[in-house]
């Protein structure tokens, strides 16, 4: 289930927030509420700026969820910075970096669902992305594939947000596609992401609400890395 802190899951929408400082340690900055996304799951954490009741603006060049505390924690250029905890901030998101990321990531997931085989890595970015395959046997072809996920694109796919039990992951162990990345375990319900009737998996990243706002795509290359993956690569047309 989603954090209270984790403002990006109740609207991946919102483009700015205002909130609190309640940890500072050195130029990383925890907040009450965050609309910035962590790194995780192949996608970058967000970035944009913090400004001050008085004015000051401050860049924000990442965002990581701490491994041991939970903690969302937003890195600030300014090494100097003058924020302290109690401190409200207007927190705005590069929402052109983070929309795009959110594109990419549903359109990967399109991608997945028409390689049915499993998933060894994948990095999602801004301009082009990646996902690969333990790929055996199965044939992949780069026009094929441009055709058949543009037109799952222009098909509006809904992109429907839910969760699952542990218990009930461990009977369709199945939905975990990526061999590298499992759901996290221990903190309750695991979030889902369903696109229509394409794809359904476990996923904790961002997300646009219908396929259509992808837009055009295009896969720009397949590598070979070894005997058996594949690479292939995904750019914006």
């Amino acid at each position: 289930m989603a954090d209270s802190r984790e403002a990006y899951y109740e609207n991946s929408y919102e483009k700015r927030l205002a909130a609190r400082v309640t940890a500072v340690d050195g130029d990383w900055i925890e907040l009450d509420r965050t609309i910035f996304y962590p790194m995780g799951g192949g996608q970058p954490g967000d970035t944009g700026v913090f400004t001050t009741a008085d004015g000051m603006d401050y860049r924000v060049l990442d965002t990581r969820k701490d491994t041991t505390s939970g903690a969302i924690r937003h890195q600030l250029e300014d090494t100097n910075h003058s924020l302290q905890i109690g401190h409200t901030v207007d927190a705005a998101l590069d929402w052109e970096r983070r929309f795009k990321h959110m594109r990419m990531h549903t359109c990967m997931h399109l991608l997945g669902a028409l390689i049915p085989v499993p998933v060894t890595g994948g990095s999602v970015g801004a301009e082009k992305s990646r996902l690969d395959f333990d790929l055996g046997e199965h044939q992949i072809d780069k026009e094929d594939l441009t055709r058949r996920i543009n037109d799952l694109v222009n098909d509006a796919y809904p992109v429907v947000f839910g969760t699952i039990t542990e218990a009930e992951l461990d009977e369709r162990p199945e939905l975990v596609r990526t061999m590298s990345v499992q759901p996290p375990r221990g903190a309750g319900d695991i979030r889902t992401v369903r696109i229509g009737d394409v794809d359904f998996q476990p996923c904790g990243g961002t997300h646009v609400h219908n396929t259509r706002e992808i837009g055009a795509v295009r896969i720009s290359k397949i590598e070979n890395k070894g005997k058996r993956n594949r690479r292939v690569h995904l750019v914006f047309d």
